[in-house]
């Protein structure tokens, strides 16, 4: 009798539903390409729009816009990474991180190239002249340099021939991006004196890396309330 409640019991237990903390590596890799697909979204309506003449009376304008905001947007998600994982347990989050980084990365080149390119015409001497003088593309062109070595450095063999702790200290340089991409934003809107969108995205990026803060002051906290051996 104890014996068949012992395998009844098992059997339940087999049959319960991990859920979302363990999910198995053919569901993630789903997941992660539709997230792939939705991250791909903003770029392909640009095309559309393009194509059928929809950016408005101000093009450069629109697609500037669109392409630094989706570049905060993606910075936003990678920072949330971390922290989402933390507080659920769900570790397969780590696998999207690097995708959502490189996202990032992306729009960041097309805003970058859209400045440079079409705007500037590639007039050397008028872009220096710019990041000297504008304080709004000054932190913007540090934003997209830090961002260069995060995205060239972000493959397996990368972290193999770096070592796990100078990729992740390299790595870190993702909290100083998204500080700056925000100084960027915001002073390009002082303009304006519309402070309305990026004092979201600025609140979103505080609250990201005062979790991360809030964590490493409890570290050693938590240790030194640890009985001694």
């Amino acid at each position: 009798m104890a014996t068949s409640s012992s395998s009844a019991a098992a059997a339940a237990t087999v049959r319960k539903p991990a859920g979302l903390a363990t999910l198995p590596p053919q569901r993630v890799r789903v997941l992660k390409f539709a997230l792939w697909l939705l991250a791909l979204l903003p770029f392909v309506r640009l095309l559309y729009l393009g194509a059928t003449e929809q950016f408005g009376a101000n093009p450069l304008e629109f697609v500037t816009r669109s392409t630094g905001t989706w570049t905060l947007v993606m910075l936003c998600l990678t920072l949330t990474i971390t922290p989402l994982r933390r507080l659920t347990g769900w570790n397969w989050l780590i696998k999207m991180r690097r995708m959502l980084g490189l996202f990032a990365f992306f729009y960041a080149v097309q805003h970058f190239l859209l400045w440079i390119g079409v705007d500037r015409g590639f007039d050397l001497a008028y872009m220096i002249k710019d990041v000297y003088k504008r304080p709004f593309i000054t932190v913007g062109f540090t934003a997209f340099m830090l961002m260069v070595p995060l995205a060239l450095t972000s493959t397996n063999g990368m972290v193999r021939r770096l070592g796990g702790k100078r990729w992740q200290a390299l790595h870190r340089l993702v909290y100083a991006i998204a500080v700056l991409a925000i100084l960027h934003y915001w002073w390009h809107k002082a303009g304006k004196n519309d402070f309305g969108e990026v004092s979201i995205y600025a609140a979103v990026v505080f609250v990201l890396l005062g979790m991360r803060v809030w964590w490493r002051l409890r570290k050693p906290a938590a240790a030194t309330r640890q009985p001694a051996a």
